[in-house]
């Protein structure tokens, strides 16, 4: 079976414009992130509510962005959406998201905070791909080193634990690691790799920190890529990634 899949930092579906004024990005992105044709989708950075923004910027969806975005009426093609709560505020609340093609049969949402001043989570479902069950994990890990070993670590705890040796395994999102420390650690521990080991993803205009990465384990990887250009970098400080897999041992 072939799919496609994409991660995304949405930057919460808000751009600055060159006057430094905020604008909701979130219409376009939706119509773009449709456009990709991609089977599943792991976004961070996306919000369930936001009051403020909602007063502040014309058109504000009335939705919640995963569902916003998983539905768009011009391609005919919906997913279905999970998102998982991470940082709740006065005004609202966001976290990782999952939009899927295919139907999603569990979903979990831990906390993977590692201070008080970075709420972090991890975004676990699991998928049905014809014969296969996929365990998809969405992350978003902090931005301090210490941190982030951490969380790597836990990752890999909760997977041995819960996720069958052989069992096909996507992990995507910004792993805010731009130091490459944590990428040999993941992939001894869980028999995983990289689809693009040069995916240079932020600051989105001009890419040079690899932030944004895709994890599998039970796929071929036929091409993967940076979709970079003034036209990503005008919807979010980050520019997505989009592999094309085939899955291996489906019936």
């Amino acid at each position: 079976m072939k799919l496609r899949v994409a991660t995304y930092n949405i930057h919460k579906g808000v751009s600055h414009s060159p006057s430094l004024r905020r604008r909701a990005t979130v219409h376009e992105m939706r119509q773009r992130l449709h456009e990709l044709q991609a089977d599943v989708v792991f976004l961070q950075e996306v919000q369930g509510k936001n009051s403020r923004m909602a007063e502040r910027l014309q058109h504000w969806p009335a939705d919640p962005q995963a569902q916003y975005l998983a539905l768009d009426p011009a391609s005919g093609r919906p997913f279905q959406a999970v998102y998982g709560l991470n940082a709740r505020y006065l005004h609202g609340h966001h976290g990782n998201a999952l939009l899927s093609q295919f139907p999603v049969l569990t979903s979990e949402n831990r906390d993977f905070s590692d201070h008080v001043f970075e709420r972090r989570g991890v975004l676990h479902c699991t998928l049905q791909m014809g014969s296969r069950v996929v365990h998809c994990f969405v992350i978003h890990f902090g931005l301090f080193a210490r941190s982030r070993a951490r969380q790597a670590e836990a990752l890999t705890e909760w997977i041995r634990a819960e996720v069958p040796p052989g069992a096909p395994l996507l992990i995507a999102g910004d792993f805010n690691d731009w130091q490459d420390a944590l990428s040999q650690h993941l992939v001894e521990a869980l028999a995983v790799h990289e689809v693009l080991d040069s995916a240079r993803t932020f600051p989105a205009l001009m890419p040079c920190l690899r932030m944004d990465r895709i994890y599998v384990r039970g796929f071929a990887v036929e091409s993967a890529q940076v979709l970079r250009g003034i036209s990503w970098a005008r919807l979010s400080d980050h520019a997505p990634v989009v592999a094309d897999l085939w899955l291996l041992g489906d019936e």
